[in-house]
C-alpha cells in the first residue's frame, strides 16, 4: 500500500507538467467532422479502445491489469470481465459492417480469450470448487486477483479477501451473454463439468457473506465479510441467465447444458428482496447496488423497492464528482494510513464527509437511463460526467478512478461539505488508468451512439421494460407472472390398495403406484442420488451435486432419468424421525403451505405438478377427519386459497414442465446407477384399513410419571431397573431411563436392549398414543434433530435478525451468520438442557415454525430485531397462564406440535385491547418487541450522553460507538440490543424500553441539556419507581418495598402514568448537570 503515496505523488507530479494540481487541464476532444460515417464512428471507438484498454491485455492469460504503470501486474477478475464486456461490445457494432477489416474477429476474440483466461485460472484451483460447495468458508474460496502473466496466485487467502460471489456471479451472467451473441468460449466436457460447479457453488450465494464488491467485507474494514444485496443479486441473476443453458450455444447437445436448483435462486430471490434496500448490516446503502440492480445484472423483479433502493443511493452518496462508495469510506482519502490493511476502531469517523467520489458511477446511471428508456436521466448524468473527464496526450478521453479532497482541504470540507474542490486520482497523461472505467465509459458511448442497442447488449433479455412485462416466464428474465392466479395440478396418491379403497367409500379418488407404472414416483431423497452424477469430473477432483434436499418447486417437476418418466413427491411427506411429523395436523399444514409457496414463487412454463402421498399411518384414530376434510378440498379445487385441479398422473404429465437429467445418460461399460421408486404396499386389497389403532386424545394424566426423579436419582440401578421392568407408565418410563442414560450410557443392558433402544421404543410408542411430553423428552435423551433446521434459522438471519437458543433466564448462544446443522445441535443441546431435558428439542420446533413465519409474514416480527428462542417460550407459558386464569396453566409441553405452533402465531399478533399492562409488557419483553424509531431514537440519546448509558450491567459507551458507526445501520442496533441483554425479567425489559423513549422526547424538546455523567438506567427507573411508591402508599407497603408489580401494571399515559414518574426522574438527573450556552437563548444577557 506504501506504494500508493507514490503513485499520488507522480499523479501530482505530472499535474504540474501540464498545470497546477488544483487547475486540471482542460478537456480535449479528438475532431470529429461532420456527417461521420458508421465506419468512421465505429473507427473512434477502435482507436479508444486500442489504446486505452487492448494495449494492457496480457498476451499470455489474456487478463487485464488493475494498475496501468509499473511491474505490478495484478489482475482482478472483477475489473477484466468489464474489460471483456467493452470489446465484445465495440465487436457488435462491428457486426454491422460487411468489410470490418477483421476488426470483429479481434474484438471478439480479445473477449474470449480474457473470459477463458479467467477460466484458465479458475480450473487450475478446482480443489478450492470441491471444497467451497460443501463448506463456503474465505478459505476454500476461488481466488479473486491473479498475475496478469501467468494466472498464478497473488495472494493467499489470509492476506487478501477474496471470497467475492459478486465477481464469480459476473463471469457466469458475461459468460451465458456472449456465448447467446454467437461467441464460442466453453470448449469440452471438462469445461461444462468446471461451471456446472460454479454454479452450484453460486447457488449458496443467499447464505455465504462474503467481503463484496469493494473486497473490505464490514464497513468497518475489520477483516470480517458480511452478507451482501449486491453479491446476493448478482448470484440471483447468474441463476436465472445460466439456468437450462447450453454452453456450446447453436452446437451443443443435451450434456453441455447447466442446471440450476430452482428452490435456491428462490432463496436468494428472497434473501435479496428482504435485504433491500440496505447493501448488508454495516452498509446502510452502497454504490455496488448499481451493477447489480441496474446493467449488467438487473437482479430485481421488484419496481417498487428498486426505486426506493435507487433513490436511497442517490440521497446518500450522490456528489458533484461522483457517487460515493458508501459513507465513511476511507479508500484513498487523504486520512487512510495506507501502511495498514484494517483500520482501528473508531477510525472511519475520520472520513465522515471526505469520501472519495466515483465518477464511474454517473457512467452506470447513463446506462440505466439508456435501457430504461430515460433520456433526461441520461443528460442528466453525461452533463455531470463530461466535465470530470480527462484525456491522454493523444486526446483519448479517461475516466479517473475517484476524485478526492487533497490533505490540505480535509478541514475546510468536514466543516462545510461541499465547499472543497476535489482531483482526480489520475489524469491521462501520468500513464494511469483505470481500466474499470474506461471500459464501462466506452458501453456508454456506444449506447447513447446508438451504436449497439440494449438488445445487442442483453441477447438473453435479462432486463425487459414494465410496458412490454407478459404473463409469461422467460428463462433468462428475473421478470414473475404478473398477477398470479396459477393453478396446480395435484395426484393423489394412496400408498396400497387397500388404502384406495378405503378412500373411495369416501369419494376420494386416488391411485397407487402400480396405477401409475410405467411412470415412476420417488422421494425427493432419490432425486438428489440422481443429481450427485451432474457435474462429476474425476480429472479435476469434482464431485456432482452436494448432498442437498430438492425443494417444493424442484418436485413439481417431472423428470425424464435413463428412459423412465418420474415424478416426486415434496420432502413433506418423507418419513422422519422427528416427531412432529407424527402430528397429523402439522401434516396437513405443510401442505397448505407448500401450495402457498408454489403459487407464490412459480415462474416456468407449465403447471406444477404436486404429488400428495396418502399412508395409512395418516388416517389412524383421530387423524382420519382432518385428513378427509383436507382431501375433500381437494375434490373441491380450493386448498388453503390455492386453486388446485386433481387428476390422474398420466392426464397431468401434458400440462407439466419436463426437465430431461441427460447428464445420467452411460456408456455400454459403466453401471447404471440403481434409484428406489415408491413401492406399493403389499396388503390384502379386501382387508380393513386399522383406523383405531391410536388412541383419539391423551390425557393430562398418562402425560405425568408415577414417581418422582429426586427419589430415584440415588437409587441403585438394580433397583431402578427392577421398577423400569414393572411399569407401565411411559412417562415414569423415560424418567428412568434417562437416570440410568446418565449413570450407565447407552449401551447399557436392559429387559428391551440397551437403554437407547429402550429409549426409542417409548419415543415410538408415546408418539402414537401422542403423549407429547414424553415425546419429547424422549427425542431430547436420544439427541434428536429436526430436518431443515439449519435452513430455517437462515431464513431469520436473511430478514436482518439474530437468533439466539438457550433457556430463559440462562447464558444464550448468539448466531449472526449460517451454520451447519451438526453445529446447531451441539449448542441447542449444549444451551437448552439445563433446566429442563425437553426445551432442547421444543426450541427446535420454534426455530422450524419461526423460520416458516418469517418468510411468509415477516410483518409479525417487526420491532424484534433479535429472535430469543428461550424468551419466546417464556412468553408462550406466559401467554397459557393467562388463559388459564384462576385454573392451573396447560403444559406447554404436553401441546401438540400443531397446537405449540398456534400458540406461537397467537403470541406475535398485536396485542389484543382489555389485556392488563402486565401481560402486555410481560408478552412484549419476552418477544424483545421495540417501537418504531426505537433504535435511531437511542443514537440521539447517545450524541447527549458523553460518558454513555448503563442498564443491569452493560455498558454502551458514547465513543468508540459514534465514530465507528451510523444511525441507521443494522450493527448499531444489534449493539444496542447487546446493551439489554443482561436484563432478566421481561416487564423490566419493557419498561427500560419505555424510559429511553421517554429520554428521546425529553432531549428532543430540550436541545440545550445534554447528561454530564454515565446514564444509569437502573437509578432512573428506582428513581421513578420510588415516586411511584410514594403515591400510592398503603398500611400494607412497606413489607414489599421492591416488589414493581404495580408499576408493571400501571398505564404509560397520564398524569399517573408511567412515563410521568419516568420523566421526572429523568428531568431530575438531567438538572443536576450543567447546560450547554447557546447564542441564541433568549435569557442569556450578552
Amino acid at each position: 500500500m506504501a506504494s500508493l503515496d507514490d503513485d499520488r505523488a507522480s499523479s501530482a507530479h505530472a499535474f504540474l507538467k501540464f498545470g497546477s494540481i488544483y487547475e486540471p487541464l482542460k478537456c480535449i476532444n479528438l475532431p470529429k467532422p461532420e456527417g461521420e460515417t458508421l465506419w468512421d464512428k465505429l473507427n473512434h471507438y477502435y482507436r479508444i479502445v486500442k489504446s486505452t484498454l487492448l494495449v494492457y491485455q496480457s498476451p499470455t492469460t489474456g487478463l487485464f491489469p488493475t494498475k496501468t504503470f509499473g511491474s505490478n501486474q495484478r489482475a482482478k477478475v472483477h475489473d477484466s470481465l468489464y474489460c471483456a464486456a467493452c470489446a465484445w461490445a465495440l465487436a457488435l457494432a462491428y457486426r454491422r459492417i460487411d468489410d470490418d477489416k477483421g476488426r470483429t474477429h479481434e474484438l471478439e476474440h480479445s473477449a474470449i480469450k480474457c473470459m477463458r483466461g479467467i477460466l484458465y485460472c479458475y480450473m487450475r484451483q478446482a480443489d478450492k470448487v470441491q471444497k467451497f460447495k460443501q463448506d463456503p468458508k474465505p478459505s476454500a474460496c476461488l481466488h479473486s486477483v491473479f498475475n496478469a502473466q501467468t494466472g498464478d496466485e497473488v495472494f493467499s487467502h489470509e492476506e487478501y479477501g477474496h471470497l467475492q460471489i459478486n465477481a464469480l456471479s459476473l463471469f457466469l451472467l458475461y459468460l451465458v451473454e456472449m456465448i447467446s451473441s454467437g461467441l464460442q468460449i466453453i470448449y469440452n466436457t471438462d469445461e461444462v463439468s468446471f461451471i456446472q460447479n460454479l454454479v452450484f457453488c453460486v447457488e449458496r450465494a443467499y447464505r455465504v457473506p462474503d467481503f463484496g464488491v469493494w473486497e473490505r467485507g464490514s464497513k468497518y474494514n475489520n477483516g470480517c465479510p458480511e452478507l451482501h444485496s449486491s453479491s446476493v443479486g448478482l448470484a440471483k441473476a447468474a441463476l436465472e441467465a445460466i439456468n437450462g443453458f447450453n454452453l456450446f450455444g447453436n452446437q451443443g447437445c443435451s450434456w453441455s447444458v447447466i442446471f440450476v436448483d430452482f428452490d435456491a435462486h428462490n432463496r436468494n430471490r428472497q434473501t435479496l428482496c428482504s435485504l433491500l434496500p440496505r447493501e448488508s448490516r454495516s452498509h446502510n446503502t452502497d454504490a455496488a447496488l448499481l451493477p447489480c440492480l441496474s446493467y449488467p445484472g438487473f437482479a430485481l423483479d421488484d419496481e417498487v423497492l428498486f426505486g426506493q433502493t435507487l433513490d436511497k443511493i442517490i440521497r446518500k452518496l450522490k456528489g458533484k464528482y461522483g457517487f460515493k462508495r458508501f459513507l465513511r469510506d476511507g479508500y484513498r482519502t487523504a486520512l487512510e494510513d495506507r501502511t495498514r490493511r484494517y483500520y482501528k476502531p473508531a477510525e472511519i469517523k475520520l472520513f465522515d464527509g471526505i469520501e472519495c467520489e466515483f465518477p464511474i458511477f454517473f457512467i452506470f446511471m447513463i446506462i440505466d437511463g439508456i435501457f430504461r428508456g430515460n433520456p433526461t436521466q441520461v443528460k442528466e448524468y453525461q452533463d455531470l460526467l463530461d466535465p470530470l473527464l480527462q484525456h491522454t496526450p493523444e486526446g483519448c478521453p479517461v475516466v479517473p478512478k475517484y476524485y478526492y479532497v487533497p490533505a490540505d482541504f480535509v478541514e475546510a470540507e468536514q466543516r462545510s461539505p461541499g465547499s472543497q474542490r476535489r482531483f482526480p486520482s489520475n489524469n491521462g497523461r501520468d500513464g494511469k488508468l483505470f481500466l474499470w472505467g474506461q471500459a464501462v465509459y466506452i458501453i456508454a458511448k456506444l449506447l447513447a451512439d446508438k451504436l449497439v442497442s440494449p438488445k445487442d447488449l442483453d441477447p438473453i433479455g435479462r432486463y425487459v421494460a414494465p410496458q412490454d412485462q407478459r404473463n409469461v416466464s422467460m428463462r433468462f428474465s428475473n421478470q414473475g407472472p404478473l398477477e398470479n392466479d396459477l393453478v396446480v395440478h395435484v395426484a393423489l396418491i394412496a400408498e396400497s390398495q387397500r388404502l384406495q379403497v378405503f378412500l373411495n367409500t369416501y369419494g376420494i379418488q386416488t391411485q397407487t403406484p402400480q396405477q401409475v407404472e410405467p411412470i415412476q414416483i420417488w422421494a425427493q431423497k432419490e432425486l438428489v442420488k440422481a443429481y450427485f452424477h451432474l457435474g462429476v469430473n474425476e480429472k479435476l477432483g469434482l464431485s456432482g451435486r452436494p448432498d442437498r434436499p430438492i425443494g417444493c418447486l424442484g418436485t413439481s417437476k417431472i423428470y425424464r432419468i435413463l428412459g423412465k418418466t418420474v415424478v416426486c413427491y415434496s420432502i413433506i411427506f418423507d418419513l422422519s424421525d422427528f416427531y412432529m411429523s407424527q402430528d397429523v395436523m402439522m401434516l396437513i399444514d405443510d401442505i397448505k403451505n407448500a401450495l402457498q409457496f408454489i403459487k407464490q414463487y412459480w415462474k416456468m412454463h407449465g403447471r406444477p405438478l404436486f404429488v400428495v402421498l396418502i399412508r395409512e399411518d395418516n388416517i389412524r384414530g383421530s387423524r382420519f377427519n382432518p385428513i378427509l376434510d383436507m382431501l375433500a378440498a381437494f375434490r373441491k379445487g380450493l386448498v388453503g386459497g390455492v386453486k388446485v385441479h386433481v387428476d390422474r398422473v398420466q392426464t397431468l404429465i401434458s400440462g407439466a414442465v419436463v426437465e430431461q437429467l441427460d447428464f445420467l445418460s452411460i456408456t455400454e461399460t459403466e453401471e447404471a446407477p440403481v434409484f428406489k421408486s415408491l413401492e406399493e404396499l403389499d396388503l390384502p386389497k379386501h382387508s380393513k384399513v386399522k383406523r383405531q389403532s391410536s388412541t383419539p386424545n391423551a390425557s393430562e394424566l398418562e402425560q405425568q410419571p408415577d414417581v418422582n426423579i429426586n427419589d430415584w436419582k440415588n437409587k441403585s440401578t438394580y433397583e431402578i431397573l427392577q421398577k423400569l421392568n414393572d411399569c407401565s407408565c411411559l412417562a415414569s418410563q423415560v424418567l428412568l431411563s434417562s437416570i440410568l442414560l446418565k449413570r450407565e450410557g447407552p449401551n447399557f443392558i436392559t429387559k428391551e436392549g440397551t437403554v437407547a433402544e429402550h429409549i426409542e421404543r417409548i419415543y415410538r410408542r408415546a408418539g402414537s398414543r401422542k403423549l407429547w411430553s414424553v415425546v419429547r423428552f424422549a427425542a431430547s435423551l436420544l439427541g434428536k434433530l429436526v430436518d431443515s433446521l439449519a435452513p430455517s434459522i437462515t431464513n431469520v438471519l436473511v430478514q436482518g435478525k439474530q437468533v439466539t437458543l438457550g433457556a430463559f433466564g440462562q447464558e444464550e448462544a448468539v448466531i449472526s451468520n449460517p451454520l451447519s446443522p451438526a453445529v446447531i445441535k451441539d449448542m441447542i443441546y449444549d444451551k437448552c438442557r439445563l433446566q429442563d431435558e425437553r426445551e432442547a428439542v421444543l426450541q427446535q420446533e420454534l426455530v422450524i415454525h419461526i423460520g416458516w413465519i418469517i418468510s411468509n409474514s415477516p410483518e409479525l416480527f417487526s420491532g424484534m430485531l433479535k429472535i430469543r428462542i428461550g424468551w419466546i417460550i417464556h412468553a408462550m407459558k406466559y401467554e397459557l397462564q393467562i388463559r388459564a386464569g384462576e385454573m392451573p396453566a396447560k403444559d406447554l409441553y404436553q401441546m401438540s406440535p400443531s397446537e405449540v405452533k398456534q400458540l406461537l402465531l397467537d403470541i406475535l399478533q398485536p396485542q389484543q385491547p382489555g389485556r392488563s399492562w402486565l401481560n402486555r409488557r410481560q408478552l412484549d419483553g419476552s418477544l424483545n418487541r421495540t417501537p418504531a424509531g426505537f433504535y435511531d431514537r437511542v443514537w440521539q440519546i447517545l450524541e447527549r450522553t458523553p460518558n454513555g448509558l448503563i442498564v443491569a450491567g452493560r455498558f454502551l459507551p458514547q465513543q468508540p460507538t459514534l465514530s465507528d458507526m451510523t444511525m441507521y445501520e443494522m450493527n448499531f442496533s444489534l449493539l444496542v440490543e447487546d446493551m439489554l441483554q443482561n436484563i432478566d425479567q421481561p416487564q423490566y425489559r419493557q419498561i427500560i424500553v419505555e424510559l429511553l423513549m421517554v429520554i428521546s422526547v425529553i432531549l428532543e424538546r430540550n436541545p440545550e441539556l445534554e447528561f454530564q455523567d454515565k446514564v444509569d438506567l437502573d437509578k432512573v427507573v428506582q428513581e421513578a419507581f420510588h415516586d411511584f411508591q410514594k403515591d400510592h402508599s398503603s398500611p400494607k407497603g412497606a413489607e414489599n418495598q421492591s416488589d414493581m408489580t404495580a408499576f408493571y401494571n400501571t398505564h404509560p399515559l397520564g398524569k399517573k402514568g408511567t412515563c410521568s414518574y419516568l420523566s421526572k426522574a429523568v428531568i431530575t438527573l438531567l438538572l443536576e448537570g450543567e447546560m450547554k450556552s447557546s447564542h441564541d437563548d433568549p435569557c442569556t444577557i450578552s
